[in-house]
């Protein structure tokens, strides 16, 4: 097994200026997880039905309609709610999007990509590559970027792994060639590079706590959409304020499922209103930060 390198020093005290665009104090990413379809159901004639939803109550060696419909809302109604919103407020977003997903509605990619989001690749199936082994996970990551290319009509240049990728990954996406970068790291608040191989890969840090994954089962820790919009406005300006010295970068997850729900969507917009109100930020898709990074730091 491939050994993996810890780093717990990062840029220290003296971060880079990244040089927003526009002077930008933070640059926000908004990343809409697009992950119904491809999650674990005995229906789709996987191995178990997924675990890890609205309701605590799991349904083993039988279909589980429930949890099945609370997914299928994400894409007959979640999706087009807070793409209303993102266009209404001008934030392009990164759709984190499993290969599965996207081939049981390839009409998200298009439709996303021709409101001008960028789709990125979120695997196949909704699971961690964590263990996986090499000869399949090289095929899991084919078929995911085929499956998206398909659909988008491009190929996705950015990767994120549901949970822990594993030692092989990132080697394997730049065997497979053709991505800018990943977001398989939650250890900064600015893009960063490491190396692969010998190779320089870049590194834009994603994050579990501006994500509206705390409004699901086992973490709860956003019950109103009052909730969500307060922290994640908390870590903007906190950001903001840095920017002054240190400009930023803040992921923000967001799942069809989960805000896009009606009693949810209104934090979504009280933090694009904030934002947009204060000023000093720049909305930028994935791929457009690591095209800035890389031209602003060359090999």
């Amino acid at each position: 097994m491939p050994v993996l390198e810890r780093d717990f020093l990062g840029y220290g005290a003296t971060p880079p200026d990244p040089a927003w665009p526009g002077g930008a104090l933070v640059a926000v990413s908004f990343v809409v997880n697009v992950e119904e379809g491809a999650e674990l159901s005995i229906i789709d004639g996987d191995e178990r039905n997924e675990a890890v939803y609205e309701v605590t109550d799991e349904v083993r060696d039988a279909p589980d309609p429930c949890r099945d419909t609370h997914f299928e809302y994400g894409t007959r109604v979640g999706y087009h709610r807070i793409m209303r919103l993102l266009d209404q407020y001008g934030a392009p977003s990164t759709l984190n999007a499993c290969g599965r997903a996207i081939a049981r509605s390839p009409w998200i990619a298009r439709d996303a990509v021709a409101r001008g989001h960028e789709v990125a690749c979120h695997g196949w199936r909704w699971e961690r590559h964590a263990g996986m082994a090499e000869a399949e996970e090289r095929v899991t990551i084919a078929r995911a970027v085929a499956a998206i290319r398909d659909a988008a009509g491009v190929a996705p240049l950015g990767w994120h792994t549901r949970s822990a990728p594993s030692a092989n990954t990132r080697r394997l996406l730049l065997e497979h060639g053709g991505f800018l970068y990943d977001s398989d790291a939650y250890s900064d608040d600015l893009p960063f590079f490491t190396q692969v191989d010998g190779r320089r890969h870049l590194v834009l840090p994603y994050s579990f706590d501006t994500n509206d994954m705390h409004f699901h089962q086992g973490s709860q820790r956003f019950t109103t959409a009052g909730h969500f919009a307060e922290y994640v406005i908390d870590a903007f300006d906190a950001l903001w304020a840095e920017g002054a010295q240190t400009p930023r970068m803040l992921s923000i997850g967001l799942h069809l499922r989960m805000i896009g729900r009606p009693g949810r969507i209104a934090g979504l917009e009280r933090v694009l209103r904030h934002m947009r109100d204060k000023g000093g930020v720049w909305f930028a898709r994935r791929d457009a930060i690591a095209r800035h990074w890389l031209d602003r730091f060359p090999a």
